[in-house]
């Protein structure tokens, strides 16, 4: 297949020049490298890039990788993938991410997964919701927390919610190609629609008036947490069907949003095997 595409593309002259430099080994240029078309998105790590080389589904166009991230991956011949490979130095890697990032020695650049519609879930029978969370890092940890419990899907809302990140894939660990992506434009609607379905929606609160576990009801629950500073917005505490509260007798009465995730379905997830 010839690697030539319609002139105006930024995206196939982007990887036609990778392809080409895979195939004679000469460097590309690094400050190319940095601009990426709008559907790709660079995941590091050694778990989150585990996760992606695993997943069927995931499309991947390249890898960056050094000797030691790769024996650690057990990829004893990089030339063997199906996608270009190039062996580097961290330093590379560290160019495109920032020196902050741990990219571990390994780097991908894949295609971004597409979120699902709502309507997808018949069989699901626990969900969570999260009402305008914006820190990537807290969103990915809830997303590791909800593969760990066995959450079916995780909710957004299309503002004011990280997109899919190197940062949100890293904080996941891996999850993030483990959990279906639901996102809506119109959280009390969604909400609507999950009642409709057969869902309990409860949303946690400090100051609610009863505790999670004594809250909760059916055999399907959606779990509703705010964002960071904010809480729930008042629409969304109007549509829930509960308002509920963590117990928590020591002195500090809430939680980041990522622990609450993690304790909430904890609770949720004991409560549905009691009925199952």
């Amino acid at each position: 297949m010839s690697d030539q595409k319609k002139p105006g593309s930024p995206k196939d002259s982007h990887y036609a020049r990778l392809r080409r430099a895979h195939r004679d080994r000469t460097a590309p240029t690094r400050q190319a490298e940095t601009e990426l078309p709008e559907d790709i998105v660079r995941l590091y790590g050694l778990h989150t890039v585990r996760a992606a080389l695993d997943n069927p589904a995931r499309s991947i166009h390249r890898m960056l990788i050094t000797r030691n991230a790769a024996q650690r991956l057990g990829i004893a011949n990089p030339d063997a993938l199906p996608f270009p490979t190039e062996i580097v130095e961290p330093k590379i890697i560290d160019a495109l991410v920032g020196p902050d990032a741990v990219h571990q020695g390994v780097l991908v650049e894949a295609e971004a997964r597409r979120p699902k519609p709502l309507s997808g879930l018949d069989k699901a029978s626990l969900v969570l919701v999260l009402d305008q969370v914006t820190d990537p890092h807290n969103v990915g940890a809830i997303m590791r927390s909800a593969v760990a419990f066995g959450a079916d899907a995780l909710v957004t809302t299309s503002r004011h919610s990280p997109t899919e990140s190197g940062v949100l894939a890293k904080a996941a660990s891996g999850a993030l190609e483990h959990i279906d992506h639901i996102e809506v434009r119109n959280l009390a609607n969604a909400l609507e629609e999950l009642h409709a379905a057969g869902f309990f929606t409860v949303g946690l609160d400090s100051d609610g008036p009863e505790l999670l576990e004594d809250s909760l009801q059916g055999k399907k629950i959606a779990l509703v947490l705010g964002s960071e500073g904010k809480g729930l917005r008042q629409k969304t505490r109007e549509t829930v069907r509960a308002l509920a509260r963590l117990d928590m007798p020591g002195a500090i009465r809430s939680l980041n949003v990522s622990n609450a995730a993690a304790v909430a379905l904890y609770v949720a997830r004991r409560s549905l095997a009691a009925r199952s």
